[in-house]
């Protein structure tokens, strides 16, 4: 391997670069840009992009591309080349700083939810200057927002970007009672990242897995994870390798990959990058999971990032790390070794906790869709009830204000190992609930509900969002106040009061919890159609357009992406079923039966007396689960036909969540039982054991 330092950023063209290669003027007034906001002058755009354009061409580069992020959830790219003819009838390479700013892909061929007609085709790319431009498969690759001809956000950079602005605005607000000399604020954000990898030539046997993500038939595995060996363990030399090179190419685009390790199932791994603000870790995420798949293939391997691939193992997720920093380097969400006598911290948490109660539905709703209801609440994942877990010491002291008691700190304490020669170190105040939806981790939020192949972007617009509307009401009520300690004292404990229903410290997977937090009156959204009903809510509407993050309409266009999407992907899903059941599995079946009635006939004419009980009993078996199998296919039919009965989209949406998912449920389980009594040799697909096992 190279050198890392050298290797890290080499194809990322990042301040350093361009203070090697923008005139000073320049890069001041760039800087100011991306710190500040203020206006790119045209020339400054022009002398950016030429020293750009020169850095990328020294590289091999040929071609340019606005990247952007539409509301698919992956990203998009149009590549046009830097040559530009002469009057001599030859080319020279230009880069202006007009193609820098601006670009123009087509709009309607995006989702818009509504904002779009197919025949209004116009939209822009805008250079997002925040975000470094970067080097990918020979292609110089410029972060963009992206929107329509009439100014509507068609992108999940823009809402994000709007959300770290109202963040900051409000934070600043609060922090100037500090006497804080911050002037300006954003979130940062660690997102851990979890994968399958399978076999190329496995996957490329299964059809559900092409085409959906997922596997739709299989019969578990007669080991799976239940004797915990996966997690933490050896990682073997094929997968090793793997990372090894996905590890490289992140570190030459500036990602600051950190850790990896084998997860909790079989054929599951993780990778975990250091946090850095949110714009960044968004574009990082991105790029990580397309080099993750990129990766695979040179492995001959595939990379599944489906939150729930496989039933029956745990699915994957995307643990989100979320904190507020300022520009003079302070983690608000620090407590210091008193938070007890840290009103400033308690002031912020109260306003987290305040956030996530009175808006448990949008955060439920940024994770929601057909993939991760499998996952949700499954004993792997957090439930679909969004709680807020502290941890021993914030708990206490949070319960300390709200009765007005003491607080008494236990005694700081070192852990006990028992052996003399292993190092003494510092027990943490607080354990790991690993069950929570929103976990406070020491310094930070951890936020566990991502599914794996989700954006981080809407999840993080939101919880930007919703903390910035409590920060506003806290600096509505505590500007101007008399007695300031006083004020924030009172503010502190009527908020934790009020809000304490969220916080949750317990096991968030029994059933206890699930009636627990109906008497707190606390949400259970348990899939996406009753989740998204709630994003218009009037409330939700107003939050938005209060901190000038969506417009109504622009809102409105999501709920309908979300819900059309989530139609659309079980409907391919159960299309794809009926196509492998009629094309694979019942012509499977049947030509298995005839082989046993061909078995069992040719032992009776060989041997009259022969016992054949065995065979009869299992052609018995079969002929009536396959004459089971035939009727889950055609009541599937018979549901996705009705589908045209079901005009509203969230109507639409409501009866392939129930019916449409009821039809595929029962047609998987007959197929399932038909898989473990039918000869290896005779089944269509690779196995549950082929699949999970197969990478050595």
């Amino acid at each position: 391997m190279n050198n890392v330092p050298e290797l890290f950023g080499s194809m990322v063209f990042n301040d350093t670069v361009m203070q090697e290669r923008l005139p000073k003027q320049t890069y001041k007034a760039l800087k100011k840009t991306i710190s500040d906001g203020a206006p790119l002058d045209i020339s400054v755009a022009n002398v950016v992009a030429n020293a750009m354009k020169d850095w990328a061409v020294e590289r091999g580069v040929t071609h340019y591309t606005h990247w952007f992020q539409p509301m698919t959830g992956i990203t998009a790219e149009k590549h046009d080349s830097f040559i530009s003819p002469t009057s001599e009838g030859k080319v020279i390479m230009e880069f202006s700083g007009k193609e820098l700013i601006k670009g123009e892909p087509d709009a309607s061929s995006f989702p818009s939810g509504g904002l779009r007609a197919t025949f209004e085709a116009r939209g822009y790319t805008a250079w997002d200057p925040t975000s470094y431009a970067f080097i990918k498969d020979g292609i110089l690759c410029i972060p963009t927002a992206f929107c329509s001809y009439g100014g509507e956000v068609l992108d999940k950079k823009t809402p994000l970007l709007r959300s770290t602005d109202a963040l900051s605005k409000q934070t600043l607000r609060v922090l100037k009672l500090f006497g804080s000399d911050a002037t300006k604020v954003t979130s940062t954000v660690g997102p851990e990242q979890e994968y399958f990898l399978i076999d190329e030539d496995i996957y490329n046997a299964r059809r559900d897995l092409m085409y959906t993500g997922r596997t739709l038939f299989g019969a578990k595995a007669p080991k799976g994870q239940e004797l915990e060996d996966h997690y933490f363990g050896s990682i073997k030399p094929r997968v090793s390798a793997y990372m090894k090179e996905l590890d490289e190419e992140l570190w030459k685009l500036g990602v600051l990959a950190k850790t990896k390790h084998n997860e909790v199932a079989p054929a599951q791994h993780e990778l975990a990058p250091i946090y850095t603000d949110t714009n960044t870790a968004t574009d990082h995420n991105q790029l990580t999971m397309e080099l993750m798949k990129k990766v695979a293939a040179h492995h001959h391997m595939v990379c599944l990032l489906h939150e729930k691939p496989f039933a029956g193992v745990n699915g994957s997720g995307k643990h989100n790390n979320w904190s507020i920093s300022t520009n003079t380097g302070v983690n608000l969400l620090d407590p210091g070794t008193t938070p007890a006598e840290n009103a400033q911290f308690l002031l912020f948490l109260a306003a987290i906790i305040k956030a996530v109660d009175d808006y448990q539905d949008l955060l439920r709703i940024s994770v929601a869709s057909a993939g991760n209801d499998h996952r949700l609440g499954a004993n792997e994942a957090p439930p679909a009830i969004v709680s807020i877990f502290l941890g021993d010491e914030l708990a206490g002291i949070v319960n300390s204000i709200i009765t007005g008691t003491p607080y008494n700190k236990s005694a700081d304490s070192v852990m006990q190992i028992g052996v003399d020669v292993l190092p003494v170190f510092p027990k943490d105040t607080t354990d790991r609930n690993r069950t929570s939806p929103f976990a406070f981790t020491g310094n930070k939020f951890e936020f566990r509900m991502l599914g794996s192949s989700f954006s981080i972007a809407c999840t993080n617009t939101f919880i930007n969002t919703i903390v910035a509307e409590s920060l506003r009401q806290f600096a509505d009520e505590l500007e101007g106040a008399e007695n300031l300690n006083a004020a924030i004292a009172a503010l502190v404990k009527k908020t934790f009061t009020d809000h304490q229903r969220i916080i949750f410290n317990g096991n968030n997977y029994s059933e206890e919890w699930v009636q627990e937090a109906e008497r707190r009156g606390l949400l259970n959204l348990k899939n996406t159609p009753e989740a998204l009903h709630y994003y218009v809510a009037e409330k939700n509407i107003r939050l938005f357009e209060r901190h000038k993050v969506f417009s109504e309409k622009e809102v409105r266009s999501r709920y309908e992406i979300l819900l059309e999407n989530y139609s659309k992907v079980i409907n391919i899903e159960a299309l794809t079923m009926l196509d492998m059941a009629k094309k694979d599995i019942f012509p499977a079946v049947v030509d298995y039966g005839k082989e046993l009635s061909e078995t069992i006939n040719a032992k009776k004419a060989a041997c009259p007396d022969v016992v054949v009980d065995a065979e009869t009993a299992l052609l018995k078996k079969l002929s009536a689960l396959t004459s089971c199998l035939y009727k889950k296919i055609a009541a599937l039919d018979a549901a996705l036909l009705d589908v045209k009965f079901h005009t509203e989209v969230e109507d639409c949406a409501k009866y392939y969540g129930s019916s449409v998912i009821n039809a595929m449920n029962e047609l998987r389980a007959v197929a399932d039982e038909l898989e473990v009594i039918t000869a290896k040799s005779a089944w269509p697909f690779p196995s549950y054991g082929d699949m999970l096992f197969s990478i050595k």
